[in-house]
């Protein structure tokens, strides 16, 4: 009876799964100009206190859930580096101390980039931590994520080409009340770049206070985009990303990576790999040799959940950026497909989409099909470059719209994926862009290697019974 109900229940999930099928959205933006905040703005304000911690932000600090690293900036002078830190609010029973760095652009020199890695911590636990000194010190919390486990469930959400507009302001206040625990971010933080000689830097520094609210409590998993490439000879700045790697440090030694620009995580039942973009990644760079080999090292039977972030989309029907993935696509869409990945997330695009499960493999210069077909080992590539900047939306898309699209909006947002056990998660891109949350897309995401009919009969029937039982699913989905 169980198995039955099991079934009916698969059945309904394939039919929700199949929805939204091959949309335009015609719904046009009304509110809030795609103009950056101003710097006089609270929300961008510096923190009370002589040499306060300010642009506090985490991330995870290794491999499995066990670290983070905390970073933030002290302005006036380098002060403590120190992370106090314990289970109970105001009790800090372990110090940490971390480095200490900073950076010139053009005449702009940074503040004191403070980055402490804290290792050793319980899984799915709730920190206090402390950071400055006296008057000035700072108090925060954070919660790492469960032990890694097949059925371990987990929210996350999903931000790309954030910014510092209203519109920025919206998604990030959105995506806070959306309950999920942790930012897959897909490149393009602050758009610094759109301004000139120290403003850069001055507009990163703002960007770190914008976003505080939310990475001061949780870990943000950064991958770069064109915006943080900053090369500007003009201005004698010719090292690409030095302003993102300076601040934002990633655990890309853990994973075995030797840029921090590309690495991996596992988190709860996902296992995640970021990839650059703008980093070499054809055959026989190091992206690729030590892309080549962390799939090898992915194992469904403990992280069913594969998920990959890169900048810029494989699959784009949009005119802004079009067919600015098909380097990339070239090179690795076939470990996509033969690794069964289940999504792929991406930027750049300022707009969202969404593709059926499709691939292009089978083209070759002397024959093959020249185009995407529909593929059940492939990705569900999802384009979410839509979280505000300040250069306004890609609204053109490609007419008619192609076969492998599902689903596509110009507007600004977020999304969230649910993930409920090793066979199910709940997608959803919420937008945001009339001041109001709506959830506009959704879908039941199926794992790819779980989710096979061999795979399903391994579970046997008191894991079927724990999974539902713990689990329900609920109305809303």
């Amino acid at each position: 009876m169980l198995l039955y109900i099991f079934f009916l229940l698969s059945l309904f999930l394939t039919f929700i799964d199949n929805g939204s099928a091959g949309i335009t959205s015609a719904f046009i933006r009304t509110q809030f100009p795609s103009v950056d905040i101003p710097l006089e703005n609270e929300v961008l304000s510096v923190p009370n206190g002589y040499n306060a911690p300010q642009q506090v932000h985490i991330t995870q600090g290794d491999y499995d859930g066990e670290a983070v690293i905390i970073s933030w900036v002290t302005a006036d002078e380098p002060g403590s580096s120190e992370v106090r830190y314990g289970l109970s609010e105001g009790k800090y029973d372990v110090t940490v101390e971390g480095t200490l760095n900073n950076y010139t652009f053009y005449k702009y020199e940074s503040g004191y980039i403070h980055q402490c890695l804290i290792t050793g911590l319980q899984y799915d636990t709730k920190y206090y931590y402390e950071i400055g000194k006296g008057d000035s010190a700072r108090k925060f919390w954070f919660e790492t994520p469960p032990k890694v486990d097949p059925d371990a469930s987990y929210k996350f959400g999903i931000i790309g080409d954030l910014g510092q507009t209203y519109n920025s302001l919206s998604t990030l206040q959105h995506y806070m009340a959306s309950g999920a625990k942790s930012v897959l971010f897909v490149g393009d933080l602050s758009y610094a770049d759109r301004y000139q000689y120290n403003d850069v830097g001055v507009r990163w520094d703002t960007f770190g206070r914008l976003v505080e609210q939310s990475t001061a409590y949780q870990p943000w998993t950064w991958s770069a985009g064109n915006h943080e490439i900053e090369y500007f000879p003009s201005m004698g700045e010719e090292v690409p990303f030095r302003s993102f790697l300076s601040r934002y440090p990633t655990p890309y030694r853990a994973s075995k990576s030797s840029n921090p620009l590309w690495y991996a995580i596992r988190r709860a039942s996902a296992h995640i790999i970021v990839l650059s973009s703008y980093s070499p990644f054809v055959k026989y760079t190091p992206q690729w040799h030590w892309l080549k080999q962390e799939f090898k090292k992915v194992n469904r039977e403990k992280t069913p959940w594969l998920i990959v972030l890169m900048h810029v989309p494989i699959y784009n029907s949009n005119a802004a950026h079009f067919m600015e993935g098909e380097s990339m696509r070239s090179a690795y869409e076939r470990w996509f497909v033969k690794y069964k990945v289940d999504v792929i997330f991406a930027g750049h695009v300022h707009a969202y989409e969404r593709s059926y499960r499709i691939s292009n493999i089978h083209y070759n210069v002397s024959g093959g099909d020249a185009y995407p077909v529909p593929d059940k080992a492939a990705p569900i590539y999802i384009t979410v470059g839509d979280g505000g900047n300040s250069e306004g939306l890609a609204s053109r898309f490609r007419d008619p719209q192609p076969e492998y699209s599902a689903f596509r909006e110009a507007s600004y947002g977020h999304s969230t994926l649910d993930i409920k056990n090793r066979t199910h998660a709940i997608y959803h891109w919420n937008r945001n862009d009339d001041g109001n949350n709506i959830t506009t897309d959704s879908f039941t995401l199926h794992n790819q290697y779980w989710g096979s009919g061999l795979r399903r009969r391994k579970l046997n029937k008191n894991h079927l019974n724990s999974v539902i039982s713990k689990r329900p699913f609920t109305a809303q989905f």
